[in-house]
């Protein structure tokens, strides 16, 4: 599904973030990245996304080498990127807004999709997500749990092959950042997606990762990963394998720590 072959990537003036890094995900696992700020997860989901290019080497989603955004990637953010003045269903409906205006031209839609109303996809999406009852209410008038339902519920209505997701939950309490954790995993398993999500909390990646990739202080030039084949469910949390793998994340972590510390001195 995804093919990272020798990427290099650097902001101006800044020490490089990967240098030769390659990577490979199948279709329909499950990863999360993991790591410090700083060490580039977002600026690899960026990359995957298309937002950002290469300096060299080259990205592949599906076989197709990335030069732009693809239409079947979904990308979901932390500040939900929804539009303040457009209502919950109008929001959930607005990626099939653009689809119709540029038509099915492989670039803004996928060139099988037919340009029709979607009226039947954004309802079904927004019963799926628990936000039926709110669908004339405006992102203002929501809770954070809520809106970030409504980004989750125009993503999925796309139906994309790719989710990307940069910390989607970081910004909510605990029960409600462990309930959308629940219900995103839920509903990608049943679209069969392959998914990748940007973390900073050891939790999250030990409970949503299938595997984990562990990045450390840049440049990257190879991937750590973590295996944690598992079965993501509300007893998965208090197991000994959730505590085992999260035990572990963290003394990767605290060695990565202390490696940059002993490089600075």
């Amino acid at each position: 599904m995804l093919d990272v072959d020798a990427l290099s990537f650097s902001y101006a003036g800044r020490v490089p973030i990967f240098e030769g890094f390659s990577w490979s995900v199948t279709s329909g696992e499950t990863w999360t990245i993991l790591g410090p700020s700083g060490c580039g997860k977002s600026t690899l989901l960026m990359l995957v996304a298309g937002l950002l290019q290469p300096q060299k080497g080259k990205i592949a989603v599906a076989g197709e080498v990335l030069n732009r955004p693809r239409p079947r990637t979904g990308l979901i953010l932390q500040d939900y990127g929804l539009l303040p003045w457009a209502t919950v269903r109008q929001n959930v409906a607005l990626g099939f807004e653009i689809r119709r205006f540029y038509g099915p031209d492989g670039q803004h839609a996928p060139v099988d999709e037919r340009v029709e109303k979607h009226a039947a996809q954004v309802d079904y999406w927004l019963k799926r997500v628990g936000i039926d009852k709110l669908a004339n209410a405006y992102p203002g008038q929501l809770s954070g749990g809520e809106r970030q339902r409504t980004a989750i519920a125009r993503t999925l209505a796309l139906n994309p092959d790719l989710l990307l997701m940069d910390e989607p939950f970081s910004s909510l309490d605990a029960p409600t950042r462990e309930a959308l954790q629940t219900l995103t995993l839920t509903l990608c398993r049943e679209q069969m997606l392959t998914v990748l999500l940007v973390t900073h909390a050891i939790e999250e990646a030990a409970f949503v990762g299938q595997r984990i990739l562990l990045l450390a202080t840049p440049p990257q030039r190879s991937p750590r990963v973590i295996e944690n084949s598992h079965v993501p469910d509300v007893e998965f949390r208090s197991s000994v394998a959730y505590q085992a793998i999260c035990a572990q994340l963290r003394a990767e972590l605290s060695a990565g720590e202390r490696r940059m510390s002993e490089a600075i001195e």
